[in-house]
């Protein structure tokens, strides 16, 4: 990435300014904007700032990465199950316990060493340590991600995710009876002050979140629920449902039940919907559940399964 030159908006005003150059520089995570600015490389209307410095409107600033030393991905020869590809972008379905990026601990087998590996232009559609990354799925969340193989795509997948065009929808088991059967989780996500691997509706640098959903099925103790993200905040899905005293399933980060079998949280990106930057087509792909999610499902449908009442009585409102 080369020097950068940005100007602070209305909209970003007052964020961190680490959190912001992350959100408005998908090459760049940040940890990795951090370092940048810890370094010197970034500058707010010509000097230099710390990482918590809180950006305000009319602010200019430059970002000089051709001197940092980020960490430069290898490609790797990985299994992919790539579901769609052109010239821009790709997608995959990336299975549980794939780390998407480069970080602390797991420097390799990550999904961008394996897009690095399958798609050599996705280098140039990004920085070092994210080629091709435009958004991301935590490691143990399975699903469909959004790959861009060219600049063209990183542009345009940037912008359809900030100005919400782009559609991402989960499957999540959650504790409880979910009332009502559908409705938005409105409520500001930002790092937990107690615990740095956590996020929180009451954390630092907040930001606004919402969370749009639909109850799909009823169980015993258990509600299957479709998520939609209208914003795209870290453990957002996770952090909103235990908020509401509905956790996810196997969630134990976040106090979701354990579940017979089940060795990860119960997330799933099963659709996306994004237009081709080539020729903005609208593209619709859906990714069935995996079998650890499916057996667990299957299991609670034996007990007591109510895959056509989840919502309300007829002659009720929802």
């Amino acid at each position: 990435m080369s020097a950068r030159e940005l100007t602070v908006g209305a909209a970003d005003a007052g964020e961190r300014l680490d959190s912001m150059l992350a959100a408005r520089l998908p090459e760049l995570s940040r940890s990795a904007a951090s370092a940048l600015i810890r370094d010197g490389l970034v500058t707010v209307s010509g000097k230099r700032a710390k990482p918590s410095h809180r950006v305000r409107e009319g602010e200019r600033l430059t970002v000089d990465a051709t001197a940092s030393q980020t960490r430069s991905v290898d490609p790797e020869d990985m299994e992919l199950d790539v579901v769609f590809r052109d010239e821009d972008i790709a997608v995959v379905d990336k299975p549980a316990g794939l780390v998407v990026h480069p970080a602390p601990g797991h420097w390799s087998g990550t999904l961008a060493n394996a897009v690095l590996s399958a798609f050599p232009s996705a280098a140039e559609a990004g920085g070092a340590d994210r080629p091709g990354i435009v958004h991301r799925l935590d490691k143990d969340t399975s699903g469909l991600i959004a790959i861009a193989l060219s600049a063209r795509g990183m542009k345009s997948l940037h912008r359809q995710i900030t100005d919400r065009e782009a559609r991402r929808q989960y499957v999540a088991l959650v504790r409880g009876d979910v009332q009502p059967y559908e409705g938005i989780i409105d409520a500001p996500i930002g790092r937990d002050p107690a615990d740095r691997k956590r996020m929180s509706t009451f954390g630092v640098g907040a930001r606004p979140a919402r969370t749009m959903y639909r109850v799909v099925e009823r169980y015993p103790g258990f509600s299957l629920v479709e998520a939609t993200l209208e914003t795209g905040r870290t453990h957002q899905i996770r952090v909103h449902f235990a908020a509401t005293g509905h956790p996810v399933a196997g969630d134990a980060t976040y106090g979701g039940p354990p579940v017979a079998d089940l060795e990860r949280h119960f997330l799933h990106a099963c659709r996306l919907r994004v237009r081709l930057p080539s020729s903005g087509a609208l593209l619709e792909l859906e990714a069935p559940l995996p079998g650890d999610l499916e057996r667990v499902l299957n299991r609670l449908r034996g007990i007591s399964a109510t895959p056509d009442n989840a919502g309300p009585p007829d002659g009720e409102e929802a």
